[in-house]
């Protein structure tokens, strides 16, 4: 079992000073509660022309690196409500990875139709439902020479153009691919509430706000040496950058998933929300049958691509 490192500390309080003492670091092997696997269905379905994935795989101890294991035989179908269906097949991997392929010319799902998926494994069948909103379009990409003392000679930053459509409520998820690489840390997770960052904000049927657009840089740094940042572009660089419709349900699973995965240590960890599952929007059609985690979104998809020259 890896060892993992805590801090002891202790607060003293007087008056209206506060001292902190620290001791030095310690390593503790923690002997954790054995629990049952749980079936995890992720299904974040597009209308783009590929193939289409929905992955099941069961949970596994927390201190284990290895890959999820991946969940075979099963049955899974995504139905419409206008009585359209698409049947996903395992792909044979033995990875949990089932597809469904669209034909020459088609694409999955439309604008404005609901959808329920349907897994069954074994005896135990597992649903969810989710509508595909609308999206909006990229107009434009842009780049601007970044030398500071923050990045190194020769970066760019990038930026994309867009505007949210009139009428307060959509939800979007923005992914960038750096030179045909999907950005997928969690600190990459870009969330837009119509154009700004929740309801809250007042954003609708405008461009949206700087720090969604400039959301598409990769924040990576120097394998030999965490303190040096590397570019998030340079020239010769080319980035792809896709709107994606959410529902509200996944903005809000999202969010978690974000605040569940960036995590600090240190002192700052004595004020973070304490580690717990994210939300999820399957559940098993039998109230008293296995649990289970994960989620089901269909999303419209509009991008645009932008090389550095």
């Amino acid at each position: 079992m890896k060892s993992i490192y805590k801090k002891y500390f202790l607060i003293v309080l007087t008056g209206t000073s506060s001292y902190i003492f620290l001791s030095c670091d310690k390593t503790i092997n923690p002997t954790l509660e054995s629990a049952a696997p749980v079936l995890v269905v992720e299904a974040w379905l597009t209308n783009k022309p590929e193939k289409q994935i929905v992955q099941l795989t069961m949970t596994q101890p927390y201190f284990d690196a290895t890959t999820p294991p991946g969940v075979s035989s099963a049955t899974v179908l995504v139905t419409d409500d206008i009585g359209g269906s698409f049947s996903f097949t395992d792909d044979g991997t033995n990875t949990g990875t089932y597809q469904w392929v669209p034909s020459v010319g088609s694409v999955f799902g439309a604008v404005g139709r609901k959808y329920q998926l349907s897994v069954t494994v074994g005896s135990e069948t597992f649903q969810a439902m989710s509508m595909m909103n609308r999206t909006t379009s990229v107009d434009s990409i842009t780049f601007s020479s970044k030398q500071d003392l923050r990045y190194p000679t020769g970066s760019y930053v990038g930026q994309f153009w867009g505007t949210d459509p009139k009428g307060a409520g959509d939800t979007y998820w923005i992914k960038a691919y750096k030179n045909g690489v999907l950005l997928d840390k969690p600190s990459d997770i870009n969330l837009a509430y119509d154009a700004g960052f929740s309801a809250g904000g007042d954003f609708d049927n405008a461009p949206f706000i700087p720090p969604i657009r400039m959301g598409i840089n990769p924040n990576d740094t120097d394998p030999n040496n965490s303190n040096k940042i590397l570019p998030p572009y340079v020239l010769g660089d080319s980035v792809y950058v896709e709107i994606n419709s959410i529902t509200l349900e996944a903005f809000n699973h999202l969010q978690q998933v974000i605040t569940q995965t960036q995590r600090t240590g240190g002192f700052g960890a004595l004020f973070a929300k304490p580690l717990a599952n994210v939300s999820t929007n399957v559940f098993n059609v039998n109230t008293k049958g296995s649990p289970v985690v994960g989620f089901f979104n269909v999303s419209a998809v509009k991008g645009r691509g932008q090389k550095l020259k």
